[in-house]
């Protein structure tokens, strides 16, 4: 396990754990307490965490920092794509589908792209302009780009243009990315429009399926849009904590670990 890896699920056990210790988690990762103090020291300059005595805590504020999709598009790369390949056996054969915006959900795309037979007789649509020009250049063959304002950050077709072209569409699935997943906030982002344009897209969907890494349960960003049991299925890494794992089958949803 390389050093980002194992930085990223240290971020999710103190989350979902409230608080870890340098030995426990040393013991856990198989490697030496300077190591986990290095480890917890960079997390903690990142903001994912609260280096204290002995180990670390949860941050206990809404994050509200977002990052560029170039910079998000090289975290958890391996995890995403994984999650992006087993979110195919969800596609329906034929139907429409809404694909959120969003580096897993382009994971989706791309995989899609590679074998153009799954997307044959779906009709997708997209507020991602990186995933529509994807599937198009693919040659898929019904991609349909909502109109709106792109925010340059994440690349994505956010406003009130968005919203009135998803209330006159009807998805027999979604496809939602999520900066965040937890059982008290739900699924949340930092951006309230596009927080607004998920919403649209999961009220007009017959079935809701998130697709998230391991990193993002136990976090809150500043704005919730759905809560947990209005998601179908989650598709995600191995890494997934057990806690949550137990928590979303008790509510009778799917979890696909790729």
């Amino acid at each position: 396990m390389n050093s980002e890896e194992r930085r990223r699920q240290i971020a999710s056990l103190t989350a979902v754990h409230g608080r870890v210790t340098v030995v426990e988690l040393a013991e856990r990762f198989d490697v030496t307490p300077e190591t986990i103090r290095r480890d917890l020291t960079v997390l903690d300059e990142d903001g994912a965490l609260h280096r204290v005595h002995g180990g670390a805590v949860p941050t206990n504020t809404f994050q509200t920092r977002e990052t560029a999709i170039e910079e998000r598009r090289g975290a958890a790369t391996e995890a995403k794509i994984r999650i992006g390949q087993a979110a195919t056996t969800l596609l329906p054969e034929e139907g429409t589908v809404f694909l959120d915006a969003g580096t897993t959900t382009a994971m989706l795309a791309n995989a899609i792209a590679e074998d153009p037979r799954l997307g044959r007789r779906i009709t997708f649509i997209t507020n991602c302009l990186p995933i529509a020009v994807r599937l198009g250049g693919a040659g898929i063959r019904d991609v349909q780009l909502l109109g709106g304002h792109i925010r340059a950050i994440t690349q994505a077709v956010v406003g009130d243009i968005t919203l009135r072209a998803i209330g006159i569409n009807h998805a027999d699935i979604a496809f939602i990315g999520t900066n965040a997943l937890s059982l008290a906030h739900g699924l949340s982002t930092a951006d309230a429009r596009e927080a607004a344009v998920k919403r649209a897209m999961i009220a007009n969907a017959d079935r809701v399926v998130t697709m998230c890494d391991s990193t993002k349960f136990g976090r809150d960003y500043l704005v919730s849009f759905a809560p947990v049991s209005e998601i179908d299925a989650v598709v995600t890494d191995s890494g997934i904590p057990s806690q949550y794992l137990g928590a979303l089958e008790r509510e009778e949803i799917d979890v696909i670990r790729a």
